[in-house]
């Protein structure tokens, strides 16, 4: 072993990361005299855990979790096509005025030059603060010309849209 057992006592008692404290401490336990199932026992892990980490040690492996300085995928969209989706989205659709969740999917998927599920489309309007619009449910026999009067200062939405924090819509609008 490369460390003596009083400086192997020192790292797993100041250790501040679990998982790296957990295996300083077999790997103390191992240097003081104790075999592979004693240890095992003692902290609660298998013989397997003991062995695997006695094997880490040897080979110079890290102690620590390295599972938690791992940054993940990055986003599928940079921050210019997260600008750029948002502004697309504030205009009405190019070619029915109204952004659908499939809109958004081909949209995306012409900027990314590649397919693009309706339901990431709709993760991400979420993620940039969008949320779907839909009329309420109206009776069939509505007066069709006052629209779904919801309107103040002479503007009423029509039926295929919904007033919103001061501004009719269509499709999504900002939360």
């Amino acid at each position: 072993m490369r460390h003596h057992p009083d400086n192997l006592h020192a790292l797993y008692r100041e250790s501040e990361d679990p998982v790296e404290r957990a295996r300083w401490h077999a790997i103390w336990l191992l240097a003081t005299g104790y075999s592979i199932p004693q240890v095992a026992q003692a902290l609660g892990y298998s013989t397997r855990w003991v062995r695997n980490t006695l094997h880490r040690y040897n080979e110079g492996q890290p102690m620590a979790d390295l599972r938690h300085q791992n940054p993940g995928q990055l986003p599928l969209l940079s921050l210019e096509l997260q600008e750029a989706f948002r502004q697309a989205l504030l205009q009405p659709h190019p070619q029915d005025g109204i952004w659908t969740i499939r809109n958004a999917a081909l949209w995306l998927s012409e900027r990314l030059g590649r397919p693009v599920d309706p339901r990431r489309a709709w993760t991400w309007m979420k993620r940039l603060g969008f949320a779907p619009l839909r009329p309420r449910p109206r009776h069939r026999e509505r007066d069709v010309e006052l629209g779904c009067g919801r309107g103040t200062g002479g503007f009423t939405c029509t039926a295929s849209c919904v007033r919103v924090r001061g501004r009719a819509s269509f499709g999504f609008c900002p939360r």
